[in-house]
């Protein structure tokens, strides 16, 4: 039985990774939960689910979760801080760690989760994006498994023979990436111009938090998911391409110098990537639906405007910089989604704010996870600067 770390449980991506575990009992154990702020909602889950061991990730709530899951009836170990949740990350308590918190918070527990050489479920993609280089190392140091969880990564990690081949001798031509186009596809820049939060966090297709909801709305959500395709699979940019696919029916797809393309489909629902990544190499049943191709509407593949959608070609230029422009990316992205959803910044200056702070911090080779740490850092302050300049 797999002992199951779940690391940002009270988000959608920990939903619906206990939802496949609470229905494969005699396969799966919730041992260890981790949430952020959400008290109340982690000792819900952990009267539901028993763990081991409960982590609230903000130390000044960790009082708060041992009163709530002893008015529970709940018996296990607590813990508190962000040092806490890379213990647990990398702990004797879980043999497979779902790393889904949410930005750059969740660096070090999924660092700290590969090099103590659990099946790594990567599910937050902004670990690879800041650190590429620096959690392969760790992935190679502890023997580790890393399986893709973002329904694009997971789906060419379906295509490719063996997971993550040498891509040059398994004859991959091109990793095909797939994007919904977010509730904003087709419009143009004046008609983003005053564009409200909650618009942009209502998704035609999938269920997720705020932040990343604001990422596919910008396309940035699929920029990082480039330059995740290029560390996990070992892609260069030229050979990783982004399509439009609004029906989010077809998750991804890679091009073979055969003339074949191999593509993985089914319902935009986040447990088949799940259920795959926790049973894999075997097959489980998600609850997921079935895919009625012969009830399908025609499926549809445009190229993205990325004059609109500025977001994914500074991806792509970040990723082209190489060192730790990405990471750069990600510290200005964050600061300028959280100002958006704050009211306190426009659509379309996420863009404006990110590319300032690209052109103001030139790439520097990645060494070690401080210095990531520091420029990470620079880096936020940077588009703090950009934005009162802005505001």
């Amino acid at each position: 039985m797999r002992q199951v770390g779940v690391l940002g449980a009270t988000g959608s991506i920990g939903g619906s990774t206990l939802d496949v575990i609470a229905r494969h009992p005699e396969r799966f154990r919730a041992s260890v939960l981790v949430a952020h702020r959400q008290v109340d909602a982690l000792v819900a889950l952990c009267a539901t689910h028993r763990p081991d061991l409960a982590v609230i990730a903000d130390p000044s709530l960790e009082p708060a979760l041992a009163r709530g899951l002893a008015a529970a009836g709940v018996h296990c170990d607590v813990a508190g801080g962000p040092e806490a949740v890379a213990q647990a990350a990398a702990g004797p308590l879980c043999d497979t760690v779902v790393a889904a918190i949410v930005g750059a918070a969740g660096l070090e527990s999924t660092l700290a989760g590969a090099r103590a050489g659990k099946r790594l479920l990567l599910a937050n993609k902004e670990s690879i994006v800041m650190a590429g280089p620096l959690l392969l190392a760790a992935l190679d140091e502890g023997g580790g498994e890393l399986i893709p969880v973002d329904s694009e990564h997971n789906a060419i990690f379906q295509c490719l023979p063996g997971g993550r081949p040498d891509l040059a001798r398994s004859g991959v031509r091109r990793l095909i990436l797939t994007a919904s186009g977010g509730p904003f596809r087709g419009r143009s820049r004046a008609e983003l111009a005053h564009i409200t939060p909650d618009q942009a966090c209502a998704h035609p297709n999938w269920v997720m938090g705020r932040k990343i909801s604001v990422d596919s709305a910008t396309l940035m959500n699929k920029g990082l998911e480039v330059i995740e395709a290029h560390h996990l699979f070992g892609a260069p940019a030229e050979a990783i391409e982004v399509v439009v696919h609004p029906q989010s029916l077809v998750h991804s797809m890679v091009d073979y110098l055969d003339g074949s393309v191999l593509a993985q489909l089914g319902n935009p629902d986040m447990r088949t990537a799940i259920g795959h990544a926790l049973a894999w190499p075997e097959r489980i049943d998600t609850a997921v639906a079935p895919l009625d191709l012969a009830a399908l509407a025609p499926l549809q593949f445009e190229r993205p405007d990325t004059d609109t959608f500025r977001c994914l070609a500074l991806a792509f230029q970040a990723l082209r910089a190489g060192g730790d422009a990405p990471a750069i990316l990600n510290a200005a992205n964050e600061v300028a989604v959280e100002a958006f959803l704050a009211g306190a910044l426009g659509f379309l200056d996420i863009a404006n704010v990110v590319e300032s702070v690209l052109a103001e911090l030139p790439a520097e080779a990645v060494v070690d996870v401080q210095t990531l740490v520091d420029r990470d850092r620079v880096a936020r302050a940077a588009a703090r600067r950009v934005l009162r300049h802005a505001c």
